[in-house]
């Protein structure tokens, strides 16, 4: 580009009028400093005369008739509309009239030597020949001195877009490099020295400026997109709000504190997936069942939106629901997969539920298109839950069994959902084996092994998907911390004269255990009414279980029967039938079940004093 032939008058160099060439019609584009031809045609020997040999053009000749007339089409004619030829319009004027903020400076210190009327308009009068750093603000406001020196040294265009000043603006800028050669003149040669060698141009040293002849600076286009910028900010803050609203809304579906069983340690994390509002359907919970068991629900809507986070907010309060039913794992999965179906055919989803048992030391679980259940022993093995697994939830028609892994002291169990593992580069069973590796590694509470399987399998703020993590240990007990866990258990033989051995038993146990003699009596009495509606109601083999821990006493009687108890209101003159209701009255819970090998088992908790 050649910066003389438009831009404004440089330091030091001279104003001179703009000279039609006489072998061409078109003028220099300096023609901002000549007059424009609108008088009549000078008469022959006048000093403005055009200079050419032969007669007059003849007004009815052809287009070509006259040599030094423009062609017909070209640029450089008369406009056909009637406005001014291109040849008679100089680059000070199209750039003055343009919209745009336009302005050029020279120099390594770039100096002024131009600025349009829009730039004046927007931030005031600038001062020819100033420095951009002292008269120029904005320009450091919107961090383009050090782009401007980096397009002087490099020679290349740079842009910035959507750059905000202090009067609230936005812009976005181009900086182009422009050259100089030497100083300017009709045609950009200086007439007081030679003209540089045509190749300078193309040389590196003359694009930075550092050539003998000729100096270097930086045309600056500046177009306001205020307008668009602030509509796209309006719908950042729009987006932020939605995505703000479905997280509160997944967040809320989700358990607000977890259930902290007494013979388990859990933690929790959930983490949305992505900056856009599509949350998804992850989920987990945490359901003490009674009788020191506990379950351990994770799930995943596939799919995102609200709409899935509604049908994960069902699903969560229907597995609570039947949870309080105390029924195996693979029947609870049975009467999900009915729901699900009902509440939407078209969402699928998958789900794992394991129980805990303290008194069998493993997980009962059973699994509807979930990823499996991996634990951790105290000696860094890691093993996988296999099969059962059935198809996700509302498919129908698949009958779910359980299975079981095992849950000593000092294991850790983590269920998750896809997310975590799920990567478009690799098979989802080799994201299962990183976290597996992960997991051996992991030591520490069980909120510190979640957040480092969060930070070992690369999940961040930006991952693309919802991440649901749940981390179960069973901690090994040792000293007197073990000393408030004990279990004890007697096999009730024979007939009617089982009840007394069952509250001599109790008496001796608990006054072992050294509680309270209220608490004692209370323990001994529920233990007698329970033992004594088994011996009634029930069939062998029959067992009465005792068991304490830091926070309640557990009583539970087993047998053979499948037929579950329930209170009801005893007749004054009635003989029976108190008996539960007694039980139901003196402790602070109590509850049934049907036991996975046939019969039942009935049970009481007293709350321990603190």
């Amino acid at each position: 580009m050649n910066f003389t032939r438009w831009s404004a008058r440089l330091p030091g160099t001279q104003r001179r009028a703009a000279a039609r060439d006489e072998r061409s019609s078109v003028p220099s584009a300096r023609a901002e400093y000549a007059q424009p031809e609108t008088g009549p045609r000078p008469p022959d020997g006048d000093p403005r005369s055009d200079t050419h040999d032969g007669p007059d053009p003849d007004p009815h000749d052809g287009p070509n008739s006259d040599p030094n007339s423009a062609p017909h089409g070209d640029p450089g004619g008369e406009s056909p509309a009637g406005g001014p030829a291109l040849e008679d319009l100089s680059a000070r004027d199209i750039l003055g009239q343009l919209p745009a903020l336009v302005a050029l400076l020279h120099g390594p210190d770039h100096r002024i030597a131009y600025v349009n009327d829009a730039y004046t308009a927007a931030f005031g009068p600038r001062p020819i020949g100033a420095t951009a750093a002292e008269a120029m603000p904005e320009l450091d406001e919107l961090s383009l001195l050090p782009l401007m020196d980096q397009v002087l040294r490099s020679g290349t265009p740079r842009t910035v877009k959507s750059r905000k000043v202090r009067n609230g603006n936005s812009y976005t800028v181009t900086c182009t490099p422009v050259h100089r050669d030497g100083e300017p003149g009709t045609d950009g040669t200086d007439h007081k020295q030679s003209k540089p060698p045509k190749n300078v141009r193309n040389n590196k040293n003359a694009r930075n400026g550092r050539n003998k002849g000729g100096e270097a600076g930086v045309l600056v286009y500046a177009a306001d997109v205020t307008d668009h910028a602030e509509a796209a900010e309006r719908l950042r803050a729009s987006e932020r709000r939605h995505r703000e609203t479905a997280v509160t809304l997944q967040r809320s579906l989700l358990p607000q504190e977890l259930e902290q069983p007494d013979d388990l340690r859990i933690a929790a994390t959930y983490q949305p997936g992505g900056t856009d509002a599509a949350v998804g359907g992850d989920w987990y919970d945490v359901i003490t069942l009674g009788a020191g068991r506990t379950a351990l629900v994770i799930g995943d809507v596939m799919g995102r939106g609200v709409r899935a986070a509604a049908v994960m907010g069902q699903l969560r309060t229907a597995v609570r629901a039947y949870a309080r039913l105390d029924l195996p794992p693979h029947e609870v999965l049975q009467l999900l997969d009915g729901l699900a179906a009902e509440i939407d055919a078209s969402q699928i989803a998958t789900c794992a539920y394991a129980v805990h048992d303290p008194n069998e030391g493993h997980l009962v679980y059973a699994s509807a298109g979930h990823l499996p259940i991996l634990v951790c022993h105290e000696d860094g093995t890691v093993h996988r839950a296999e099969d059962p697994t059935g198809p996700p939830l509302g498919t129908g028609g698949w009958i779910h069994t359980s299975g079981t892994i095992a849950l000593p002291p000092g294991s850790t169990a983590v269920l998750y959902t896809d997310g975590l593992v799920e990567r478009r580069s690799e098979d989802i069973d080799e994201g299962v084996a990183a976290l597996g590796r992960a997991l051996s590694g992991a030591k520490g509470s069980p909120q510190v092994v979640c957040d480092r399987l969060i930070r070992s399998l690369g999940v961040t703020a930006e991952h693309d998907d919802d991440v649901a993590v749940l981390v179960v240990q069973h901690p090994a007990r040792a000293g007197a911390d073990a000393e408030l866990f004990h279990n004890a258990s007697l096999d009730l033989l024979g007939g009617i004269e089982a009840a007394p051995r069952a509250r001599a038993f109790a008496t001796g146990v608990l006054t072992s255990w050294r509680f309270p003699v209220e608490l004692c009596d209370l323990g001994v009495l529920a233990a007698g009414e329970l033992v004594a509606n088994s011996l009634k109601h029930g069939t062998p083999p029959m067992r009465l279980g005792l068991r304490r821990t830091d926070r309640r006493l557990i009583i539970e009687v087993t047998d053979g029967d499948d037929h579950l108890p329930r209170r009801r209101r005893a007749d004054p003159a009635d003989e029976a039938g108190r008996g539960i209701s007694i039980v139901a009255t003196i402790a602070t819970s109590w509850g049934s079940r049907r036991t996975p090998g046939g019969g039942k088992s009935v049970w009481c908790e007293f709350a321990l004093p603190r």
